[in-house]
C-alpha cells in the first residue's frame, strides 16, 4: 500500500476544526444566534488544556462544556478558546486548544463533528512504517472527522461507557472502511 505523505486525514481534521473556530469566533463577537447552542467535548489530558484542580479531578479524561445560557467572556484565537462557565454553581475558567476538541455539536440544527485522535505529522518515520504495514482495510480513506447525527439533548460532561461502544450522541459513528471493497 502506498504511504500517504500528504496526510489527508490531518488536513481534513484541520479544516473541520476551522469550522469550529469560525463558529466560536462569530459567537464571541455577536453572541449565539437564534436557538443555536454548542456542546464541546474535549480531552482534558491534552497539552494546553487549562482547568481548575477541582474540574481536572472530576473529569480526568474527557469533559463536555455547554455554551448556551451561563457562559461569559468567550475568547477565541487561532489555536483555541477560553471561556468562563459555571459548574455546579461555581464559576470556572476553561481554556481548550482546538487540537484537544473531540466533538462539537449544535443540537438546535442537528449538526455535529466528531474528531479522532491522530498521530502527529512529525511522527513521520514511525507512522510511515506502521502505515506501510497496515492493510487497506484499516487505513482510512476519508477524513477522520465527520458530520454525525446528534440527539436533541446530549448529556454534557460525561464520557461514554465501554458498553456504549461506538455510539455517540444518539447516533452510531460508522467508519467508511466498513463499506470498502476488500
Amino acid at each position: 500500500m502506498a504511504v500517504d505523505h500528504i496526510r489527508y486525514d490531518i488536513l481534513a481534521q484541520d479544516a473541520l476544526r476551522g469550522v469550529v473556530r469560525k463558529v466560536l469566533m462569530d459567537a464571541a463577537r455577536d453572541g449565539l444566534p437564534g436557538e443555536h447552542h454548542f456542546y464541546i467535548s474535549f480531552d482534558t489530558r491534552a497539552e494546553g488544556v487549562r482547568l481548575s484542580p477541582r474540574m481536572r479531578a472530576q473529569y480526568p479524561e474527557e469533559m463536555t462544556v455547554v455554551l448556551q445560557h451561563q457562559f461569559w467572556d468567550l475568547e477565541v484565537t487561532e489555536n483555541g478558546f477560553e471561556v468562563g462557565i459555571s459548574f455546579g454553581g461555581i464559576p470556572e475558567r476553561v481554556a481548550v486548544p482546538f487540537t484537544a476538541v473531540k466533538g462539537f455539536f449544535d443540537p438546535s440544527v442537528q449538526f455535529g463533528l466528531q474528531f479522532e485522535e491522530m498521530a502527529d505529522a512529525d511522527d513521520s518515520s514511525q507512522a510511515e512504517e506502521t502505515a506501510a504495514a497496515e492493510s487497506n482495510a484499516t487505513r482510512p480513506i476519508a477524513p477522520a472527522a465527520a458530520a454525525v447525527p446528534v440527539a436533541a439533548n446530549p448529556e454534557p460532561a460525561r464520557a461514554p461507557s465501554d458498553a456504549e461502544g461506538d455510539k455517540s450522541a444518539g447516533g452510531e459513528i460508522v467508519q467508511l472502511d466498513r463499506f470498502r471493497k476488500k
